[in-house]
């Protein structure tokens, strides 16, 4: 009898595919500006994602549990909503505020990380721990303005890290960040973009991600071949309609700009569809999920290991039903580390799927713990490359 539940596991003996994480983060540490202009506008960032973090989020005197929306005005979802609560970054992993006199903690980050920082040389540890190859880093502007710290990252350790870059998404179209998307794809050399929906509440969503203005950046993005993992946030109401007109716009840039691949971040929202066991889709997210170019990302304990127990049977039969809906080839593993040690360690969070995903078939494992993101950034390639590089004499 299995006691942990789900299917019993399997050996995670090492074999010749590269184990690489989609979904990981290095950053400075977020008492600072974090690269932004200044600590002001990084603490605002880190505001907005709270006010809807799955995190615990409760009263220090009592530990009674309030969750993210009492950090932000009830019908006002953009930063103009945002409360003003004393909002600070504090230790052992916490965001704190103050509301009427009572402290409240957001147990963003693992308990066990007494500074919140995340050096590269920390994933390197973490990755050698669990097992892990090598790591896509993400961005998000909570963590920072990361475009000159991944490419460090990536550039110190190239056989380790893919990096991705980062343009304030609602105004992507102007000169300035134009001319900051060149510098970090030409110049710093990153690998992909990350583009996060939830940014354009800074702006009060002014704009939308496909307007007209919007397609001197895709243009830019479409002849630079570069992938983009968009975190499709259901804005500007945050529920299951406004997920659904995005789901439909994304669909319209996926047909307009054929030369642009993209990996859906976080995968999709179990709460719109998958609240029953088994996934549930509209049309309209069925058409855009299934899209040549587009991949999905598996990633459930950072959302869901707060209410579901490892090794995550629930999310085992999700992952279950996306194969046989879009096949291996489509989905892509992730971890959203540091973040997710909230939750799990490093090694559960890999090994939910290496373990106990057992229906998969060893090439559908491959497939979906780094074999589609080798062949998305050419990744063994590039270290063959490095390697050799390396060896010349210069």
């Amino acid at each position: 009898m299995n006691v942990l539940g789900g299917s019993r596991p399997t050996s995670d003996a090492k074999r010749e595919q590269m184990i690489i994480d989609g979904h990981a983060h290095v950053f400075q540490p977020f008492a600072g500006a974090s690269g932004h202009p200044s600590q002001a506008i990084h603490l605002a960032y880190m505001q907005k994602v709270q006010t809807r973090t799955v995190a615990k989020v409760f009263r220090a005197r009592d530990g009674r549990n309030v969750g993210g929306s009492v950090l932000f005005e009830a019908g006002d979802n953009s930063w103009a909503g945002l409360r003003a609560v004393d909002f600070r970054v504090g230790t052992y992993g916490q965001m704190d505020f103050t509301i009427d006199g009572d402290d409240y903690h957001s147990q963003y980050m693992p308990v066990g990380m007494q500074q919140i920082v995340a050096p590269p040389e920390l994933m390197l540890a973490q990755m050698a721990y669990a097992g892990v190859d090598h790591c896509v880093l993400q961005a998000g502007w909570g963590y920072g303005a990361t475009n000159d710290y991944n490419a460090f990252a990536q550039n110190q350790y190239p056989d380790k890290f893919t990096a991705l870059l980062n343009v304030d998404e609602a105004r992507a179209y102007t000169k300035e960040m134009l001319e900051e998307f060149e510098r970090a794809h030409r110049q710093l050399g990153l690998k992909g973009i990350y583009f996060a929906l939830d940014a354009f509440a800074r702006y009060g969503f002014d704009i939308s991600f496909d307007d007209a203005p919007m397609d001197a950046f895709w243009s830019a993005v479409n002849a630079s071949t570069l992938p983009v993992f968009i975190e499709a946030n259901a804005i500007p109401d945050y529920d299951r309609p406004s997920y659904l007109r995005n789901m439909l716009r994304l669909h319209g840039l996926m047909r307009r700009y054929a030369n642009v691949r993209w990996v859906l971040v976080m995968g999709p929202p179990v709460q719109y569809f998958g609240r029953s066991g088994r996934w549930e889709f509209p049309e309209e997210v069925t058409a855009a999920y299934h899209h040549e170019n587009m991949w999905l990302e598996i990633m459930f304990p950072i959302t869901w290991g707060g209410e579901w127990d490892y090794p995550y049977p629930e999310a085992q039969e999700l992952i279950r039903d996306m194969r046989d809906k879009f096949g291996a080839a489509k989905l892509i593993w992730g971890s959203d580390m540091p973040n997710v040690e909230r939750f799990c360690t490093y090694r559960q969070s890999v090994d939910y799927v290496r373990r106990y995903c057992t229906f998969l078939t060893t090439g559908e494992k491959d497939a979906i713990l780094g074999g589609n993101l080798e062949v998305l950034f050419g990744i063994a390639e590039r270290q063959q490359s490095s390697s050799a590089s390396f060896g010349r004499n210069v």
